[in-house]
């Protein structure tokens, strides 16, 4: 039901799925997506979502981003939002290059980490028409004010010319889960992290390992979607958890971004938590999955 793809990203090559929907005729819509975090594209539910978004007759693009699962690149398991995001400008380059693939109609899909830089990259892409988010780690606390919109072209520049390669706070290598915080600390702290983390990323095949590097590059400007959100020209739709209990996810800070966002734009707060919707099958998915791809259907089909 999908085939392997891969593109050039940064020097490196990213790797993942093209979803195709079986009765498509002329070009279609597609869906960009990349996990959360260190997750990977196998077996860790991201795929769920994007069987749902293809049987709901979307082109889907799923894939693992720089340094994790099935992509390339170095140093293994470090994790840096500015090449994510990089990762997601050229993913839909790749997208607009398939000659089945509609140009003028991209939508993103973001969870948690992925979600905020969901939001970035559509901020700055003017290509991407829809973008949905399911519990973005958008910060523990506000970023400064940016009346003038001075901060947002910053980060414009930085992320299409700017050096990112100079890490300012590195943090890591270390667990990226842990049942003890004590004993052996871990990049994520919550035990519904642990469990969510252990029980799917462990499963067979995933790529996914229990180890990452945080890094934080020296830029201007710190990387920030919420300093971008009043930039947008696409639908967002962000799912957020009533008691989100991963501190990078706040949801104060999550419903301050969304009202800084213009229409058209939706917000659905949600059960479960940070995990919850991440369990599948349960009715959580099923309920989140289908807000989903109703609000891509009517955004972008």
């Amino acid at each position: 039901m999908y085939q392997p793809i891969e593109f050039q990203s940064e020097g490196a090559t990213l790797r993942g799925r093209l979803y195709l929907p079986e009765n498509d005729a002329g070009k279609l819509p597609v869906v960009v997506m990349a996990h959360g975090y260190s997750a990977t594209i196998e077996g860790m539910v991201a795929d769920r979502f994007a069987e749902v978004f293809r049987d709901a007759g979307f082109a889907v693009i799923l894939y693992d981003h720089r340094n994790l699962g099935i992509s390339d690149g170095e140093p293994r398991l470090e994790i840096n939002r500015w090449t994510q995001a990089r990762g997601f400008r050229d993913a839909i380059d790749y997208g607009v290059s398939l000659p089945e693939l509609d140009s003028a109609r991209i939508g993103l899909w973001g969870d948690s980490m992925s979600g905020d830089v969901a939001l970035f990259v559509a901020a700055m892409d003017q290509r991407v028409k829809t973008v949905v988010v399911q519990v973005p780690a958008l910060g523990r606390e506000l970023p400064p004010p940016d009346p003038d919109g001075s901060l947002f072209q910053q980060l414009k520049t930085t992320f299409y010319e700017g050096d990112i390669s100079v890490p300012e706070t590195t943090i890591g290598p270390m667990p990226v889960v842990s049942f003890d915080q004590q004993t052996i600390p871990s990049l994520l702290k919550p035990l519904t992290a642990y469990r969510w983390f252990m029980e799917y990323g462990a499963r067979h095949n995933t790529g996914w390992v229990n180890h990452a590097t945080y890094v934080v590059p020296m830029v201007p400007v710190k990387f920030s979607s919420v300093i971008c959100v009043p930039h947008l020209k696409a639908a967002v739709l962000m799912q957020v958890a009533y008691d989100d209990e991963m501190p990078g996810a706040n949801p104060e800070v999550a419903r301050y971004a969304y009202q800084q966002t213009p229409e058209p734009k939706e917000l659905q707060e949600i059960e479960g938590g940070h995990f919850g919707l991440l369990f599948y099958p349960s009715e959580l998915f099923d309920q989140v999955s289908r807000a989903q791809a109703g609000f891509f259907i009517q955004h972008l089909k």
